[in-house]
This record gives structure tokens, C-alpha cells and sequence, in this order.
């Protein structure tokens, strides 16, 4: 790397450690295949490869290696493969079963970790009224200018041994679950008959099914007992969730140190922050990319970063007209192409390039490092390519909002879920992405998937390649029905048996798009100039030179044909054709 904040300039794989087989180490096996041979240099591991709980890995519990899916020797195979490894930092969050989070709650205001997570009441005081329900519900000058990533207000609501109970910030996903309760419960309590014992296990299921809090239990016999029924059933209560950590202490800018430590001690050589924009609150501020703060903290983690010879880059969903991509790149720092997936639905959809071009002038005019993708852990975003009002004027996006709607209800009719954002009453405010597999987004059309993947070599920046698309994955309609937080996601995280594997490599689809990705991982002509060459709206035509050497891709949108060729200086050479 011949900067600091240089990315290797090749093709990155993506997965979770079981996205494959059982473990890291059958993925591993996997990229030892002779069809593998020179196809990535990098690969984005994702956080289950560390103690999580919640959010398929991005609730960490800590950061030590889950040896349950991965073994330093697997990491070491990976670093003699010639692969760097890129990890996720969750700057934002933890579990509460981390160390941090069980202290505070075994040990309340004596814990050491007091002040290491965002006591709600405490951070609004002054800024709002205390609500019936014991926490502060801030002035509506705050309340509307908060970013909501769920229904109501982001608290998880904690009773800790002395009784107290107190709101801590939670921005992300949570879950409360009960163990079953039954009538033997509570045979202990003395002069509480079988039957009455009998109606409040029962009272109690309505009131947990029903997501009421256990202190509005009212049946009329249970006042003399009601404090012991309500601490058994506490007893029988288990929180999961992502508390927001409290970027005013010290404590938690030491965590921030040791963990960008260990991640190197691991071999990472570049960190994705993740839900790093939601870091810096303040009173009166959004609680989303706030300036200075978030500048602030950036620059400070940048430092530490640096101490340990890591590349770090923010991971932002943001509103194209917003211009956030813009400052960051600014700043230094590579970003996510999150405008791209939708950008190349849309193409090959409308046989249009426009937007696309858009998109790619952009790119090179601002000097923009990106790392972009297809599908990916997440959903295909839709909120990035809006446009957005910024100090009294209309900055549009790279598509229209009926633009973005059709794509929308594209990808829904071939069976897409989408994601919302909500303001404090819970009401939905906007479209924030649409679950799908990449190759299902498009119909399930293997020619539009080779296309999309000709041009994902042929852009900008870094290729990150989601595992279950080069496989050509379809929609896990189970997989998302099965009812578990944020399960809509689990749309696009089959887990591909070796059998899987072993098939799909027999497979056209998934070897051509293997011959593609080599040729950007390999060709000297991507160390080159990029030039578009001017066509007509419905082709795209796009070369990389390197001295001697020009690759060039020609497409057709509206029938998804392209031809690759290269030219070296002896004339020029068609290396894959593909008509539709």
C-alpha cells in the first residue's frame, strides 16, 4: 500500500465465516479451488467471526476470536493465499452481555463501566419531561430532528438489583425475551393458592405476549403479593440488545485503542466502522452525522488507526443529495459505494445508462475511492439515491423519487422486502433498502447477472463480492419468515453446503462471472486511466489502459449482450462474448 489510506487495488470477497460450509476454514478450502486461483485479494470477513449475539454478528459481545467458527490458522492460510483481511469495527454498540454491560448491571452506580454507555434520562436532562413510564421523552425542537432505525423512541428500558429502573440508549435492534412461566413459579410465595397462581402465570403470559410491562399487572388478589410475582418474573426475563456507548468517556476511547489493536493482531489490514454516523449525540444536534462532533472522533480514530497501520473508513447510508459522501472523500478516507446496486437494477431494468454515467463522472471528477458492491449482508439500498434539501436548496439524487419507486416495486414483485426508517411516534417516514439476493433483485436473469458483474469489474474503486451472488443465490423466503429480529435480512445469508459449492462451480453462470472478477483482480490495464467512450443511452462502453495493455467492455442495456476484449498492442482480441 503506498499510502496510509491506500486500498489494495483488487478484487474483495465477502462472507461470514459460516457463510460456507460449517466454519472460516471450509471457505478457505474453497478459495484454494483451482478456480479460485487469482480471483481475490482481499476478503471482508464479517463480525461473527467475534463473540456477538443479535443483528447476525454486529451486537458484539467482545472481540476476541469465536473459535467456534474460526482458528488463527485459518487467518494464517488466508495471509499466505496472498488475501488481506478487512473487519468491522462496531464503533456505536455493544451487546448488554458484554463484560461492560453485565458490570454496570450487577453493580449500578459503584460499576467501573458507570459512565460507559448513554444513560437516556441523563443525557436529556434539562432537554425534555419525564414520562410516566420513567423516562425522559425530549422537547420536540430534539425530538424531531432524531434519525429513528425503529419504531419509537431508542431505549431499552433495565432494572437493576436495587429495584431502579433506568433508560439507556439503544439505536439499533433489542429483544426481550421470557422463559416459560408456570404456576410452580411461584408456589414459594407464602398464602398463594394453586388457582391464584394458576391465573396469574396466565395473566402474565397476556401481559409479556402483549409487550406491556410487568408492573401493569392488575388482577384484583394480587396486590399483597404483586412485588414477589413481579421479581419471579424478572427472574425469568433475558435482554438482548445493541446499547449505545457513551463516546464522552475516556473508558470507552481505551476500549476503542485496544480493540483496533487486537484487529491487527488478527491480520486485519482494513476496518469498516460501522454505524460509525450515529456515534456523536448532543443535545439540539441529530444524533446522525453531527458537525463537528463526528468529524472530531473520526480524526481521533483515524490516529489510532494509523498507530496500529490499519485503514479505517466510515460505513454511511446516507441521501445522495445530503453530499456526505462528498466530505468524507474530502477528508481522505475511501467510502461504500452504496449508490451502485440500485444504480445497476435500474440500467438494466430501463436499458438506460444515464444515471449510471452520472454516478462514474462523479467518481473520477471528485477523485472518490470506493468500495463498491452488488448484494451484500445487508439489503440493496434505496434511501442513498435520493436527493435531499440542504441549506434552503434542492440537491437532486441520482434518481428521481418515481425513479426509485419503480425500482422499488420492481424488486418487491420478485419477491423483495423492504426496510423502513420511523420517526418517534413510529411512523413510517421513509424507504431505507429492499432485501433480496442480488440475482433475484434481477428476475433471476443469468445474463443480467453476468452483465451486472461486467460492470462491477469495469467501475471505480475496490469490487467487494458477496458470496451468495457469484453463487447466483436466490430469495430464502424461509430464512426471512422465520420471525427473528431484523430475520427480513436473512433473505440473502443462505449458507451454502460444500455439495452447493462443488454444483455451482459446474455451472456457467458462476464460472463466468469467476473469469471476470480474475481479469480485474489480475489485468495490469485496472492500475491505469478509465475512459468512457460517448454512446447511445442504451449502451455502455467503458476501457482501462495501462501502457501497453487496453481492456475494454462494450454492453447493450436493453438486451444485456457484452463483449470483453483486450488489446495489448497486436491488435485487439475478444476474450468472453455474451449475447442475450
Amino acid at each position: 500500500m503506498s499510502t496510509k489510506n491506500d486500498l489494495q487495488n483488487g478484487v474483495m470477497f465477502n462472507a461470514y465465516p459460516d457463510s460456507i460450509g460449517r466454519n472460516l476454514a471450509d471457505t478457505v478450502c474453497m478459495l484454494k479451488k483451482p478456480e479460485f486461483k487469482d480471483a481475490f485479494s482481499l476478503f471482508y470477513i464479517l463480525p461473527t467471526i467475534f463473540h456477538s449475539d443479535l443483528d447476525r454478528g454486529f451486537s458484539i459481545i467482545d472481540y476476541d476470536i469465536n473459535e467456534e467458527l474460526v482458528s488463527p490458522q485459518d487467518l494464517d492460510e488466508l495471509n499466505k493465499l496472498g488475501i488481506q483481511i478487512k473487519l468491522d469495527f462496531v464503533l456505536n454498540h455493544l451487546s448488554v452481555r458484554s463484560p461492560q454491560f453485565i458490570d454496570l448491571l450487577e453493580n449500578g452506580s459503584d460499576s467501573p463501566y458507570s459512565d460507559f454507555f448513554i444513560d437516556w434520562n441523563e443525557f436529556w436532562k434539562g432537554h425534555g419531561t419525564m414520562g410516566d413510564d420513567c423516562y425522559v421523552v425530549p422537547d420536540k425542537e430534539h425530538l424531531d430532528k432524531l434519525f429513528m432505525r425503529k419504531p419509537g423512541l431508542p431505549i431499552l428500558i433495565l432494572r437493576f438489583p436495587d429495584g431502579t429502573l433506568k433508560a439507556y440508549w439503544n439505536t439499533f435492534y433489542q429483544k426481550v425475551e421470557f422463559d416459560e412461566i408456570a404456576e410452580q413459579d411461584f408456589a414459594h410465595i407464602e398464602g398463594l393458592s394453586q388457582q391464584l397462581a394458576s391465573d396469574i402465570a396466565h395473566h402474565i403470559k397476556i401481559v409479556i405476549k402483549s409487550g406491556r410491562r410487568l408492573e401493569s399487572i392488575d388482577l384484583e388478589d394480587i396486590e399483597p403479593y404483586k412485588d414477589e410475582v413481579i421479581k419471579v418474573a424478572r427472574l425469568k426475563r433475558e435482554y438482548l440488545g445493541q446499547m449505545d456507548l457513551n463516546a464522552r468517556s475516556e473508558l470507552v476511547w481505551d476500549f476503542y485503542d485496544e480493540t483496533l489493536r487486537k484487529l491487527s493482531e488478527y491480520g486485519a489490514k482494513i476496518i469498516r466502522l460501522d454505524a460509525f454516523a450515529y456515534l456523536h449525540k448532543e443535545p439540539g444536534q441529530p444524533n446522525f452525522f453531527n458537525r463537528p462532533g463526528t468529524w472530531d472522533y473520526l480524526q481521533r480514530l483515524r490516529g489510532i488507526a494509523q498507530k496500529y497501520g490499519l485503514i479505517i473508513f466510515p460505513e454511511i447510508h446516507a441521501e445522495y443529495g445530503a453530499g456526505i459522501h462528498e466530505e468524507i472523500a474530502q477528508q481522505g478516507y475511501p467510502i461504500y459505494d452504496f449508490f451502485f446496486p440500485g444504480l445497476v437494477v435500474h440500467a438494466l431494468d430501463r436499458g438506460n445508462n444515464a444515471a449510471l454515467l452520472h454516478w462514474i463522472s462523479d467518481i473520477r471528477s471528485l477523485g472518490l475511492k470506493t468500495i463498491n458492491m452488488l448484494g451484500s449482508h445487508d439489503g440493496i439500498p434505496v434511501l442513498d439515491l435520493k436527493g435531499k434539501q440542504v441549506d434552503g436548496s434542492y440537491r437532486p439524487g441520482l434518481l428521481s423519487d418515481e425513479q426509485i419507486e419503480a425500482t422499488i416495486e420492481d424488486i418487491i414483485e420478485r419477491g423483495g422486502k423492504t426496510k423502513n426508517l420511523y420517526d418517534a411516534d413510529g411512523k413510517k417516514i421513509d424507504y431505507y433498502q429492499v432485501n433480496a439476493t442480488f440475482f433475484s433483485a434481477l428476475g433471476e436473469d443469468e445474463q443480467k447477472l453476468r452483465l451486472a458483474r461486467a460492470i462491477q469489474m469495469f467501475m471505480p474503486g475496490v469490487p467487494q463480492v458477496w458470496y451468495l451472488d457469484l453463487f447466483a443465490g436466490t430469495n430464502d423466503y424461509a430464512a426471512a419468515e422465520r420471525g427473528r429480529t431484523a430475520s427480513h435480512k436473512e433473505i440473502n445469508r443462505t449458507t451454502l453446503k460444500i455439495i452447493d459449492i462443488e454444483r455451482g462451480l459446474e455451472r456457467p453462470i458462476v464460472l463466468d462471472q469467476l473469469r471476470l472478477i480474475r481479469l480485474r483482480n489480475t489485468s495490469p490495464a485496472f492500475n491505469g486511466e478509465m475512459k468512457v467512450i460517448e454512446t447511445e443511452p442504451h449502451l455502455l462502453h467503458i476501457s482501462w489502459r495501462h501502457t501497453e495493455v487496453t481492456l475494454t467492455l462494450k454492453a447493450d442495456l436493453s438486451d444485456h449482450s457484452f463483449t470483453v476484449s483486450q488489446n495489448d498492442g497486436a491488435g485487439e482480441v475478444v476474450l468472453m462474448s455474451f449475447e442475450s
